[in-house]
């Protein structure tokens, strides 16, 4: 699945073709992904594009008369092409622009989202995310604070670590693969409690978090099973993993084999002896 680093690098990908440019009108070969998608997409009409950014894994493109958001799923990836590229099985959207170019959109599991609004702030998917992990609002301070307030209650004194880094009302996008490499960076096990963690740990925790992010973002993303940039090219990212995906591999620090576990229903990669 994308993951931030991923659709920050699709975002930038594709944003210099379409800033300034108008939708001629969208293709639409599968209107069915998670979601139906929304009818105000599939009868654009020539649509101007005003800007392009990312909120969470959320790609926002910015139109004169409101927003389309973009989630890539599981297997979701946007390419630029030229217009009168052929569309192939799983090629879903196709948006096309008056430079002579197309954004297309392909998912293999269908399980992405296209979908239009002309208010963000009211949007479900959008009014009740955590700060942006590369932001100065997610810092030391308000991860301590976040932790104080569990420490006032008795149900959530349970919370372990990792899940925690991946719920998005905490902070946003610390998908699996940079939740286990930024645990194993801070020397953190995934399994401990939250309010375990002491503020030494909690400052390198979200330093490493930011760190993380951004060596990924630079070599382009992760490459994993499906996703490409928009120039079609692979992210590079998964050759330098310490830990994810390298069950019963030698750790690269200590030697000693990775394990794994389930946490959540999702699969967590770490060293014993480096993570404490």
């Amino acid at each position: 699945m994308p993951e931030l680093p991923e659709v920050e690098t699709s975002c930038r990908g594709i944003s210099p073709h379409l800033i300034g440019r108008t939708i001629i009108r969208s293709r639409v070969s599968q209107p069915q992904l998670r979601w139906p998608i929304s009818n105000e997409i599939i009868q654009f009409d020539s649509v101007k594009i005003e800007s392009v950014s990312r909120r969470a894994k959320y790609i926002l493109i910015k139109l004169d008369f409101g927003w389309i958001i973009i989630h890539l799923g599981m297997s979701g990836s946007l390419r630029i092409l030229p217009i009168d590229t052929p569309t192939q099985k799983h090629d879903h959207i196709d948006l096309l622009l008056d430079s002579g170019f197309i954004l297309r959109y392909t998912d293999p599991r269908r399980f992405g989202a296209w979908l239009f609004t002309d208010s963000l702030a009211n949007h479900p998917l959008m009014s009740h995310l955590g700060p942006e992990p590369l932001s100065d609002e997610f810092n030391s301070s308000y991860v301590i604070g976040l932790i104080k307030k569990l420490q006032s209650r008795t149900t959530p004194s349970s919370l372990v670590i990792k899940p925690w880094l991946m719920d998005n009302k905490v902070v946003v996008g610390v998908g699996n693969i940079y939740a286990c490499e930024s645990l194993f960076e801070a020397n953190i096990h995934p399994s401990r409690k939250v309010i375990s963690l002491d503020e030494k740990e909690i400052n390198i925790l979200v330093h490493t978090i930011k760190t993380v992010l951004m060596r990924s973002i630079k070599e382009g993303g992760t490459t994993l099973r499906d996703f490409t940039q928009s120039d079609g090219k692979p992210g590079y990212f998964a050759q330098r993993l310490f830990v994810y995906g390298r069950k019963n591999e030698t750790c690269r620090i200590c030697g000693h084999m990775i394990e794994q576990i389930k946490q959540s229903q999702r699969t967590t990669f770490f060293c014993s002896i480096c993570q404490k």
